[in-house]
């Protein structure tokens, strides 16, 4: 076990860590992992894993709540890729009226205009309707 003296308060830790002022650490994807897997032990606080391991509080819970996230995200996808969706086929009647003529209604100014033309000639009503639109 080593101890090291910073700035009047000694630490105690099994592993040396390498603090050089003025530079940002790079954490491993294991070493994030390990420290979170700590943070989630019963009785532990998140301050009391980041003093053992000189980090951030802050940061240390931002990396518990992104795995916290990413776990989520699993689980969802988990249980999105074992639903099976169910499809129910619906049977819809045809409606007499609707499927026997086409009917417009068209408003130019004051006047007002209501079309019923029969179904199979569709083409027709098109052709007179733009060149009433004109």
């Amino acid at each position: 076990m080593s101890t090291n003296n910073l700035s009047g308060h000694v630490y105690t830790m099994e592993e040396h860590i390498d603090v050089s002022p003025g530079r940002r650490r790079q954490h491993s994807a294991e070493f994030k992992a390990l420290v979170v897997k700590a943070c989630s032990q019963p009785g532990i606080s998140v301050a009391a894993v980041a003093l053992r391991y000189q980090l951030n509080a802050n940061l240390l819970r931002r990396w518990v709540a992104a795995q916290a996230q990413r776990d989520g995200i699993a689980q969802t996808q988990q249980v999105m890729a074992s639903a099976v969706p169910e499809f129910v086929p619906l049977q819809l009647p045809p409606s007499a009226a609707a499927m026997q003529e086409i009917v417009i209604e068209v408003r130019r100014g004051a006047a007002t205009v209501m079309v019923r033309w029969p179904i199979s000639a569709a083409a027709d009503c098109a052709t007179w309707l733009q060149g009433w639109l004109r």
